[in-house]
């Protein structure tokens, strides 16, 4: 693992900050050393460190079984730690890790993004997360004063208060569903070239024969083009916004030289006049939770953007042919798209595909606020 690259002196000094109600206050102790703690903080306070590389086996220690088994910080931490934009952010009392939030600066400068927000079982429902949240924002403005919005996505309920603290950008149905990858294979290739389309809100009818025509996959140099063509891309994006694997993104080159680092299968219907586009991320392993069978889960998360279901259905299927191709075991894929095609889809893929679901209908939800 690499260290932290950012420089100066807040990322190297522990900060006292007190979780009372009252206005947060900060100490900054410049005589001592990362990442050297106070002997006997305070029983009621929190003590803020950036996180390092000997922090993984503790942080990862509080977080079993969070987000139900399919938790991304096991493969991606190292590269966090590593990138210029970012500042990964711990929680202690007593000297224990208690909470973790990444905040990373995208959007030309304008957004902090929000991710990997978690606190220990034992600390919830006391405000930790509000308290690491105000906290965070304070240090971001500090590095990047530009920064105007924060922005995260949220996979819960969201209540009146919560508008009343976020604006909605934009908000997906989360279909997860569970399969063998070597059976769905089996099961993928007898359905051959054609497929029964699942009904559709926007009039496809039920049962319809439709062939499969092949997607587009696209090379780096070809998304790069069309995801930054407002003329092309401005009736598929949801409030233009690209969002992979729970990241939202405005199609600036600044952001689309961010996913191109990425390993992802860029898909659209058609290079001239795209309807539908996806973005599949390569499957990775996960602890699994409450869902693991066998030795090895597998994560494959793919974000659908459109609202023509055939063309939806087709990049759905031609992502699962190119990755249980190569896959052996278990595989939870969470698929993220318009929310009325939720329905439809779910009984595809129980009645067509044998696949197991996973959870009913919840919604992915890209929210963002002001930074004070």
């Amino acid at each position: 693992m690499t260290k932290c690259s950012h420089t100066g002196p807040l990322c190297h000094l522990p900060v006292q900050v007190s979780t009372a109600p009252q206005a947060v206050k900060m100490k900054i102790e410049n005589s001592l050393p990362r990442p050297q703690l106070p002997e006997t903080p305070p029983q009621t306070g929190l003590q803020f460190t950036v996180a390092t590389e000997e922090d993984f086996e503790e942080i990862m220690a509080m977080s079993q079984d969070i987000y139900g088994g399919l938790d991304y910080l096991p493969t991606r931490y190292t590269a966090w730690l590593s990138e210029s934009n970012r500042t990964v952010i711990l929680a202690r009392k007593q000297g224990k890790v208690i909470a973790l939030e990444s905040v990373c600066v995208i959007d030309d400068g304008d957004t902090m993004l929000v991710e990997g927000l978690r606190v220990a079982p034992q600390e919830r429902g006391k405000g930790v997360a509000g308290v690491l949240l105000r906290f965070c924002s304070q240090l971001v403005k500090s590095k990047w004063p530009e920064v105007k919005v924060t922005r995260l996505t949220r996979d819960d309920q969201l209540g009146p208060k919560d508008f009343q603290k976020y604006r909605l950008i934009t908000k997906q149905g989360i279909l997860l569903v569970r399969f063998n990858a070597e059976d769905l294979k089996l099961r993928l290739s007898e359905l051959g070239l054609h497929v029964t389309l699942p009904p559709s809100s926007e009039g496809t009818p039920q049962g319809s024969d439709t062939p499969l025509v092949p997607p587009v996959l696209l090379d780096l140099n070809e998304a790069h083009q069309m995801f930054l063509n407002s003329g092309l891309m401005s009736n598929v994006l949801p409030n233009a916004t690209i969002v992979q694997d729970w990241q939202p993104f405005k199609p600036l080159p600044s952001n689309m030289a961010i996913l191109l680092k990425k390993d992802i299968d860029w898909m659209v219907d058609d290079r001239d006049v795209p309807a539908v586009a996806s973005l599949c991320t390569h499957p990775f392993r996960v602890p699994g939770g409450p869902y693991r069978v066998g030795d090895d889960t597998y994560y494959l998360n793919i974000d659908v953007f459109g609202k023509d279901i055939g063309l939806v259905l087709q990049q759905f299927l031609s992502h699962l042919r190119r990755h249980t191709a190569t896959l052996k075991g278990y595989v939870m894929c969470q698929m993220f798209l318009d929310p009325p095609m939720w329905k439809p889809m779910v009984e595809f893929c129980r009645q067509t595909l044998k696949v197991e679901l996973v959870k009913e209908y919840t919604e992915q939800c890209v929210v963002e606020s002001d930074v004070m």
